[in-house]
């Protein structure tokens, strides 16, 4: 089993207390996303765990329990969002010289081939345009180099909620290209992209995209990547694309531990998180010590509806 933590919340930079709390106990409750009273058990004993795949804007929180990791047993790597965005775009994030630290200071702990770096998602629009990107990747892949070996890129979707909010933003000035995907720049910028990351000795890949942009140089990848994993630690591992996820994904399966609508960072290209304020009340309302990140009180952690690792045996 492969653990997810998370896409759909940052545990690393706001839930790590949780997270070794739940490692030490050996497993975590999780809510069913469309149906919170439906909770399944997910065994964090590291027999169980083939490995965990972290996502995070900023994991500095969770780099002083990586000693208690290993020495547990456990295998990670880290997908690792850093973009150069001005702060309507990720307004509660440390500034990029202090992750940059970080992504510098995570590399050299476990390695560069676990920490992947994600320029995700691109964001087009008159202050955002394409010659944006490409300096602001190039600016940042000079300082990564050495420090990673894969680079994701992906394009912002522009769901009903992540529409709402960058529309709100239109107010301040922005006007923001929902075609950007498919237009001819987005390809000028990807075939950069590629250039520049070729030059610091990246291989980059794209997440999830739709459109052929086999003319840029970039192939489609897995951010949850048995390939890697098995690269890692030589580990058996088959490729079976996790339906829980959309159609372009082409992750492997894996069982997420996170929970929608609980992180703070306030990106409005989050798909993640519906209700700021409600992301807002539920970190305030967390409890480090609880089985699930959060819980509303109305369903006993007891009464789990499935069980996933070395108990379902």
């Amino acid at each position: 089993m492969i653990i997810s933590a998370s896409r759909r919340t940052d545990i690393p930079a706001l839930y790590s207390e949780w997270f070794i709390n739940r490692v030490r106990a050996g497993w975590c409750a999780v809510p069913n996303p469309v149906n919170s009273r439906q909770v399944s058990r997910v065994s964090l004993d590291p027999r169980d765990v083939d490995a965990i795949v972290f996502w995070s804007k900023n994991p500095a929180p969770m780099l002083p329990h990586l000693d208690e990791l290993d020495g547990r047993g456990f295998r990670y790597y880290f997908q690792f969002s850093l973009n150069d965005y001005p702060a309507q775009l990720e307004p509660s994030i440390p500034c990029l010289v202090d992750r940059t630290k970080t992504f510098l200071s995570l590399s050299s702990c476990i390695g560069p081939p676990r920490v992947i770096w994600r320029y995700d998602p691109i964001i087009i629009s008159n202050v955002t345009p394409g010659q944006y990107h490409s300096d602001r990747f190039a600016r940042i892949a000079k300082e990564l180099r050495g420090a990673t070996h894969r680079v994701m890129v992906s394009i912002v979707d522009f769901y009903r909620k992540t529409d709402r909010r960058l529309s709100e933003l239109e107010w301040e000035g922005f006007a923001f290209d929902r075609q950007g995907a498919s237009s001819a720049g987005m390809v000028t910028l990807l075939k950069d992209l590629a250039t520049i990351a070729s030059r610091h000795d990246m291989e980059i890949f794209t997440c999830a995209e739709g459109h052929d942009l086999s003319e840029t140089g970039i192939l489609p990848g897995r951010c949850i990547d048995e390939c890697l994993l098995s690269s890692l630690w030589a580990l058996n591992l088959g490729y079976t694309k996790d339906p829980a996820q959309r159609d372009l994904c082409l992750c492997t399966v894996s069982k997420d531990i996170g929970m929608n609508n609980t992180c703070i960072h306030g990106c409005p290209y989050c798909y993640a998180t519906g209700d700021q304020a409600l992301a807002r009340r539920r970190y305030e309302e967390h409890d480090p010590r609880s089985p699930s990140i959060w819980r509303d009180g109305k369903t006993p952690h007891g009464l789990e509806s499935e069980t996933y690792g070395r108990s379902r045996r």
